[in-house]
């Protein structure tokens, strides 16, 4: 039995994960955690009857104290995050929550010796010099006590991606020598704007931008998706996740959502891992690893498809790519004013206080206005993280995270 912990339980990855859960009876969950949707945290705390439940929003506790089953305690706050993460009762911990406040928990949870299963891009695009070495180290601890084999020997054992790309390049990497790896290519849809011609994109609408051709995501992962920035964010954790040059990563778009991610080997073998859209597949991946079990996610008919079609990004029409990869090569600093300015472009562009292009230009100036500079700890990195959303917030960034 595998004892987890989810933070974000209600958000779209924490909804789907919980889908995972409720079918397999090899995991059991000890803790839930969410930002302020009392009501669905309830709901779920009574389906699955955890023993505690943290809420981050004080004005959201009385509702959630009131409405919980008996057995599960209430809980509020940063402090309640990280004691849910550290729990000696707790073997996996799931984020789903998005933000910088996921990174404490992250880097407690290795800290304590649990395997970590993660969404939240910011653990890794601000803070993977912080949290690499963590799971590097546990991985080498493996190694030395339980040889080679192990499928905790890895830095991928503790810490496990969520995200279907690099879910995708997991799997592709599943019995290989990293020394051996030529390139990695990330696929993206090129979302809903792929073929709009540029003098229109100022003119889009957010209604028109949350139309994502092929998955269902929260909002602010759908409008990264439009303006490619996902695209820039996974090249980032590429970067750490698997210990590789930029040189090395390469962004290819791919309409129809089938081949999630590819690997190139020295030989000039292409792996690549296919399936449909749907984000239950790698979320079991990550809890079953090494095993795969029968999935709720449908395999793709190839014979229906007929045919994938690939093609290079537009970054003139989709510069946030190009900007985002230009942070990861000056480090973190740089990432995480990033990763801070383009949750504020996205809030504005959402409440109509910034155009399209807008998000793209704002965070193009975080990056140039915070990126120079030493890497920063933890607390530095928190600071610099509320520094660049007080400087860009805009009249109307008012859009919450899906």
């Amino acid at each position: 039995m595998t004892r987890i912990a989810l933070l974000g339980s209600t958000g779209s990855i924490g909804r789907q994960a919980l889908d995972v859960l409720a079918g397999d009876e090899a995991f059991t969950v000890v803790g839930l955690a969410a930002g302020r949707n009392a009501k669905l945290l309830v709901q779920q705390a009574r389906a699955f009857r955890p023993a505690v439940a943290v809420i981050a929003d004080p004005g959201s506790l009385p509702e959630l104290r009131s409405g919980l089953p008996a057995g599960t305690q209430a809980a509020l706050g940063d402090a309640a995050l990280l004691e849910l993460a550290t729990r000696d009762d707790v073997d996996m911990v799931i984020v789903g929550s998005g933000g910088v406040v996921s990174l404490r928990p992250v880097l407690a949870a290795l800290g304590a010796g649990k395997v970590v299963a993660t969404a939240n891009k910011e653990t890794l695009v601000a803070g993977g010099h912080l949290v690499m070495p963590l799971a590097h180290a546990r991985a080498a601890e493996r190694r030395a006590g339980a040889g080679a084999a192990d499928p905790l020997a890895t830095q991928l054992g503790w810490l496990r991606p969520i995200d279907s790309e690099h879910s995708a390049i997991w799997q592709c990497l599943a019995g290989e020598d990293l020394r051996q790896v030529e390139r990695l290519l990330l696929t993206g849809s090129g979302g809903p704007f792929l073929d709009t011609p540029a003098d229109e994109l100022a003119g889009v609408t957010p209604a028109q931008a949350l139309k994502h051709p092929t998955w269902s995501m929260g909002a602010k992962i759908t409008i990264d998706s439009a303006t490619l920035a996902n695209k820039g964010l996974e090249v980032i954790e590429a970067r750490w996740l698997y210990d590789v040059g930029y040189d090395q990563i390469d962004v290819v778009i791919h309409p129809q959502s089938v081949v999630h991610s590819a690997v190139q080997f020295v030989d000039g073998s292409l792996k690549a891992q296919l399936g449909t859209p749907d984000m239950r597949l790698p979320i079991q991946y990550a809890l079953t690893y090494p095993d795969r079990r029968p999935s709720p996610a449908a395999s793709p008919d190839l014979v229906a498809l007929g045919r994938l079609d690939f093609r290079a990004p537009d970054e003139g029409r989709f510069p946030a790519l190009r900007i985002a990869r230009e942070a990861g090569r000056m480090g973190p600093r740089a990432t995480t004013a990033l990763i801070a300015a383009d949750d504020v472009a996205v809030a504005r562009f959402l409440g109509g206080s910034l155009d399209f292009p807008g998000i793209a230009r704002l965070i193009d100036q975080a990056v140039e206005r915070y990126g120079a500079g030493a890497d920063p700890d933890v607390d530095e990195l928190i600071a610099l993280d509320a520094e660049v959303r007080a400087a860009f917030a805009g009249p109307a960034t008012t859009a919450a995270r899906a």
